[in-house]
């Protein structure tokens, strides 16, 4: 990330997909080409774990920190690879445009039923052996988790009988034996997940493009990260959250956001070595070239709520070893391909230790226009080279829905001084790439509903809300090659090609 480059964002769900969910199938090799073609060296993508409709869908609450999630396994790639039959995944009528993801649960259930038994049926597993053993550290115990979350009918892990909750070995030991196929199944679909995964990085990776992946620092209290790892999390003796993480109110919510994930336990992760966020990164480093770090100013001071208020208002800030921390993590990975999320209420603190360790942070072009302030730290003419630049993020609206539905008259007023002219609602998000792209910050990432000029109705996710998110969703056709062949000029120009 040391010179001048640009990217896309887009998540796997919301390419184009007969079935209902984009994937990691032909429309994503597709992607990769296009974005080659466009001299596009980046692709952002949101976190990859699995998802919970509990949790609105949203890929920043999960299970599990290492694994993946199926239901972006690919069935045309199940049916290249002999695991399905053709007839299972033809004739299947899914609605374009939006994710609906609780028919895609119903269907791709069955296809991985049907998946599994073909498999378990097969005499050659010997890669999927290497898969487990190699994962084994974490892979274990995500399967039982899951298996036992599915036994005792869906209930979070600390209202199960004791020895499961507590993880006595006898019981441990029982129940792998009881739920053999239930595990054996888990661990099958995350190795399919991974073969999938690492197949089209290759691919990506081949053609000179780079993966952005994204890794939120928080994990939920009902997760196997958790259960596995109770004394890195701030518990009750009950194994109950003490405080929980959120935060203060900001640009995106007067009440700030109660997010409820356990705080970890900063004194006993530095006793250990930070050993479960070493492991992790290493983890993420190898499923991507670049980690986002989500709210990346947690890692030095977070917002802590004691357990159980109803908004983030009544919290405090709590410092955290951050420097202690990136040594650790320095001395694991000499070179550490990470972007700083610094979104928000940012302190000198922060700032040093991104300075010290030399991570680039984030601009984002949505908020330079709400300040009558010519300095201000989003206006593109303030950057530095270290940083990343967006029009907007997945929390943002898209780049015309912004100017349309929330900018006040003085934002447009600022906007369009800034730009020198008057410009219409529907070429304001090319003038916004315009503006990331010829800014000195050495990255550039745009949202592809940008690149696309959409409006409202492409948001990916509203901060706050718990229904309607991360349903976005392309159709095929959608990003043409004239678009294609407009990013490259445009790429060519500022150069970033």
């Amino acid at each position: 990330m040391n010179k001048r480059g640009s990217g896309l964002l887009l998540h796997i769900t919301s390419l184009p997909s007969p079935f209902g969910i984009g994937d990691m199938g032909p429309e994503a090799y597709r992607f990769a080409d296009l974005l080659a073609k466009a001299k596009q060296g980046f692709w952002q993508i949101l976190p990859l774990n699995p998802i919970d409709p509990a949790y609105g869908n949203s890929p920043y609450h999960s299970i599990a920190a290492f694994a993946g999630n199926p239901l972006l396994l690919s069935p045309e790639g199940m049916v290249q690879e002999g695991l399905l039959a053709k007839k299972d995944v033809e004739a299947r009528d899914h609605p374009q445009g939006r994710v609906d993801y609780d028919a895609v649960i119903a269907y791709k259930s069955k296809l991985f039923h049907l998946a599994y038994e073909r498999f378990a049926k097969a005499k050659d597993h010997d890669e999927y052996q290497r898969f487990c053993s190699g994962n084994a550290s974490w892979l274990d115990d995500f399967s039982l988790f899951v298996a036992l979350k599915a036994h005792f009918k869906g209930i979070a892990w600390n209202e199960w009988p004791a020895e499961a909750r507590d993880r006595q070995r006898t019981a441990l030991q029982s129940a792998k034996n009881d739920l053999h196929d239930a595990i054996e199944k888990e661990r099958f679909l995350q190795y399919l997940f991974f073969h999938q995964w690492f197949a089209l990085k290759q691919y990506c990776n081949g053609k000179g493009i780079r993966i952005i992946g994204d890794m939120p620092i928080y994990v939920d209290y009902d997760s196997v990260d958790v259960w596995t790892n109770p004394e890195i999390f701030k518990l009750d003796e009950n194994k109950r959250p003490v405080a929980v993480a959120g935060v203060p109110p900001d640009y995106f919510s007067a009440t700030g956001q109660l997010w409820g994930n356990p705080v970890y336990q900063w004194d006993a992760l530095k006793h250990r070595g930070y050993d479960w966020w070493v492991q992790r990164m290493e983890h993420m480093l190898h499923l991507f070239d670049v980690v986002r770090i989500d709210h990346f100013r947690g890692l030095v001071g977070y917002w802590e709520v004691p357990a159980g208020e109803q908004t983030a208002v009544k919290g405090q800030w709590i410092k955290a070893p951050a420097v202690d921390f990136f040594h650790a993590l320095s001395k694991r990975f000499p070179s550490l391909p990470v972007i700083a999320e610094d979104l928000g209420v940012i302190t000198p603190d922060v700032r040093e230790v991104m300075r010290r360790f030399e991570l680039p942070g984030m601009k984002v072009l949505l908020f330079a226009f709400g300040e009558d302030n010519p300095m201000h730290p989003y206006l593109p003419h303030t950057y530095g080279r270290n940083a990343v630049v967006y029009t907007g993020t997945h929390d943002n609206n898209t780049a015309r829905g912004w100017f349309e539905k929330e900018s006040k008259p003085e934002d447009k007023a600022r906007l369009l001084r800034y730009l020198g002219r008057e410009v219409p609602a529907q070429d304001i998000p090319r003038e916004l790439i315009r503006l990331a792209m010829m800014s000195r910050a050495n990255l550039a990432i745009i949202p592809l509903q940008d690149i696309l000029g959409l409006g409202a109705e492409a948001r990916m996710n509203q901060p706050g809300t718990g229904r309607g998110n991360w349903e976005w969703q392309l159709v095929p056709g959608q990003m043409t090659p004239e678009l294609a062949e407009q990013l490259r000029a445009m790429t060519e120009t500022y150069g970033r090609g």
